[in-house]
């Protein structure tokens, strides 16, 4: 059985559980959820963005920058694939 270490991390899971629920967040409010610094969100980010998993997007709303974040087609898939996974752990420890 093995895990994807993109999504299997702690933190970044989170952040795949999260933004799965939620669609689009902006900056502030992930990190709040997840009370994370804004290095280490900003560091799991990356890796995602890297990766193809999450979009960035960045604007100004009343002259001001935000940067929301989304899960791609491909980080949607990779989350529920992860899932699939740990149901399959689940289910074979019952057996």
């Amino acid at each position: 059985m093995d895990f994807d270490k993109l999504v299997h991390q702690p933190t970044r899971l989170q952040i795949f559980a999260y933004l799965y629920r939620h669609g689009e967040t902006s900056f502030p409010d992930l990190k709040e959820a997840l009370d994370v610094t804004e290095g280490n969100l900003a560091s799991h980010i990356g890796k995602m963005e890297d990766a193809d998993c999450v979009a960035v997007e960045k604007q100004f709303v009343d002259r001001k920058p935000q940067t929301t974040y989304e899960l791609t087609d491909l980080g949607r898939e990779k989350f529920e694939e992860h899932i699939g996974t740990l149901e399959a752990l689940i289910d074979d420890l019952n057996e």
